[in-house]
């Protein structure tokens, strides 16, 4: 099928439809001005060449126009986070009324649990994966002390079984079967960070919904890398970051997902601020509350135009390209850099990410044994940015949008050379 040589992995770039966008991008590079390999966008992608532009082009017109442009701009302020709803949805699956671009992840999925986790004597316990990414753990650890719970007895860790790297679906259902009565909330990473295990979103929700739990979907590590189906998963709400895989820039805003059968639920509890209130009305200034329909409800301020318009960049290209196309050059890109791997003549690396495509996403995990980080240094000194994961796991994630066939064979010789 594959071969481990450099004219095929350059052949794969020749017949690859989606290779003209790494031109698009900005790649770093080194001293001698060869591109790095960057296999990172696990944690940040890279910039778009076009986001100045668009950055510029706010900039100019808040120089123009002052406050002004909250109407007058050429991309109006004032409903400027409306540009970006239809992209957004179509990434995850969603319908437009059930997404919002807003604050950042952690902030999203603490103001998503004032609705959905409502805890009572008894049915009151958390469900995550025991993995999860710190930050999620943190969030979910410190809703149970504010509703003032114990925040280890009202924790359930969903766990690989004893020698597994990799979560079991049926573990999960077996735990809620158990104790389901006594859990409100499973708020699960739809691709975990560390094995980049992709699980199956809409069974989690079908789990949890049995037993009349809540059920959310941390996706900071899935969207714009796989297609989640949020609607169709009928899960009840889900967050996600857009510096990742969505090329938005640090620290930049988040989006966030509400199932439209809770979109005009007015009593659900929520904080409250004027960017969720009733957008006719909202200039008023003296009206009593009226929380919007939909995702928007949640919203509590304007928002950061500079950061949307980076994300507006990334999101044009994606509407451009779409998630089937990047999805099937993703997992052809991972199967490549699985195969080569597996060449490696050598006992000591394994790849702990799931080996079926379609239980991951464009990451695979490489555990190493018998190493620390110093491997991990090696490889930045040669100019391969990977990420490393305590105790002995090095992560590349080959983004279809800019990662080639030909930097997964030199990344792959390097580490050949390395070991």
């Amino acid at each position: 099928m594959y071969k481990p040589t450099l004219d095929y992995a350059q052949q794969l770039d020749k017949e690859d439809k989606l290779a003209h966008l790494r031109a698009q991008f900005h790649i770093p590079k080194d001293k001698d001005g060869n591109d790095w390999l960057y296999f990172t966008g696990n944690s940040l992608g890279l910039q778009p060449k076009q986001t100045q532009q668009y950055i510029q082009q706010e900039l100019d017109d808040w120089a123009k126009y002052g406050v002004e442009g909250h109407f007058e701009a050429r991309n109006p302020w004032m409903p400027y986070h409306e540009f970006l709803t239809n992209s957004m949805a179509k990434i995850v699956g969603a319908k437009p009324l059930e997404v919002v671009v807003m604050n950042t992840l952690t902030t999203n999925l603490h103001l998503l649990m004032v609705s959905f986790y409502q805890p009572t004597k008894t049915k009151y316990k958390i469900v995550i994966e025991s993995d999860a990414f710190p930050s999620d753990r943190y969030a979910v650890q410190s809703q149970l002390k504010f509703h003032g719970l114990d925040a280890e007895n009202g924790l359930i860790e969903w766990k690989p079984r004893e020698g597994e790297e990799l979560l079991r679906i049926e573990d999960l259902e077996k735990i809620v079967d158990e104790q389901g009565d006594e859990i409100a909330l499973l708020l699960i990473g739809g691709v975990n960070y560390y094995t980049g295990q992709y699980l199956d979103i809409k069974r989690i929700a079908e789990i949890g919904h049995a037993k009349n739990c809540m059920v959310g979907i941390d996706l900071a590590h899935g969207a714009g890398n796989i297609s989640p189906e949020l609607h169709d998963s009928g899960v009840d709400f889900a967050a996600w970051c857009t510096y990742k895989y969505l090329n938005s820039g640090p620290g930049s805003l988040a989006g966030l997902f509400v199932h439209e059968k809770h979109a005009h639920n007015k009593e659900l509890p929520r904080f409250a601020g004027w960017w969720n209130h009733n957008k006719e009305t909202r200039f008023n200034m003296r009206q009593p509350f009226d929380v919007m329909p939909g995702a928007e409800g949640w919203q509590l301020s304007n928002p950061p135009i500079l950061s949307m318009a980076a994300i507006r960049a990334s999101l044009d290209m994606f509407e451009e390209v779409g998630m089937e196309a990047l999805r099937a050059k993703s997992e052809k890109l991972t199967g490549y850099f699985e195969y080569l791997i597996n060449q490696i003549d050598t006992d000591r690396i394994k790849i702990i990410t799931p080996s079926n495509p379609k239980e991951r996403g464009c990451q695979l995990s490489i555990q190493v044994k018998n190493t620390d980080k110093s491997l991990h240094k090696k490889l930045t000194e040669n100019n391969i940015i990977t990420d490393w994961r305590e105790p002995d796991v090095i992560r590349c994630a080959p983004v279809p949008m800019y990662n080639s066939f030909e930097d997964v064979y030199r990344m792959v010789e390097t580490l050949k050379t390395l070991l």
